[in-house]
């Protein structure tokens, strides 16, 4: 276990590039207390120069896509830290088989595949509830952080989203999602604009209490 000075007191810190990114883009950092980012950081025990560090120190999360895309940081009233998603406490002796970065409006799952997703061990994967499997998004932490900051995840979500999504979706608190029915998953709500949608929350959708 290294100490939370170790795992900031690093060369090539990822934060100034974080920023300019979250500058040069509409998705909102929530802020995260110092003492909370901090903690996060050591239960992760990665590095203040990596991406993932740099979210954990210094956000409470990420909003993006309009409040579609919900990615997890340091922890917020409005999000769960990653290391709580994922049972982390700094007592981990291995890495976990999955690791959950994040979550969408529709309640699909992003997770970096650590063996157990039997894709390719640090790639980032979505599991949508149209496939209901997990699917690689053909990169690591760092290049689906930058694709979610940049818009670029519009062909992960193709066939979820109809017309005017940005306008329902963006009102919704982070406590929030969209219920679709008949499910994306099946034959009858493979039609857009033949479902339902919903407002419910987002722990209904997660499937957690």
């Amino acid at each position: 276990m290294r100490d939370i000075e170790s795992l900031i007191a690093v060369d090539g810190l990822a934060w100034p590039h974080l920023q300019k990114a979250l500058a040069e883009s509409e998705a909102i950092a929530l802020s995260v207390a110092p003492e909370q980012g901090q903690r996060s950081l050591w239960e992760l025990q990665v590095t203040a120069a990596s991406m993932m560090g740099a979210v954990a120190l210094h956000t409470g999360g990420i909003v993006a896509e309009h409040g579609w895309v919900r990615l997890y940081g340091g922890g917020s009233e409005s999000l769960p830290s990653i290391a709580k998603t994922n049972g982390l406490g700094g007592s981990v002796s291995a890495p976990p088989g999955a690791l959950i970065v994040g979550h969408d409006v529709l309640g699909g799952l992003f997770a970096i595949d650590g063996g157990a997703l039997g894709v390719s061990p640090g790639e980032v994967c979505y599991f949508g509830p149209d496939t209901l499997t997990w699917d690689g998004l053909g990169g690591g932490y760092s290049a689906f952080l930058m694709a979610a900051l940049g818009g670029g995840l519009g062909v992960v979500f193709e066939g979820l989203r109809w017309p005017g999504w940005q306008d329902e979706v963006a009102p919704l608190a982070l406590s929030q999602g969209i219920s679709l029915y008949p499910p994306p998953s099946t034959v009858e709500g493979r039609d857009l604009s033949k479902v339902s949608r919903s407002v419910v929350s987002i722990r209904e959708l997660l499937g957690t209490k």
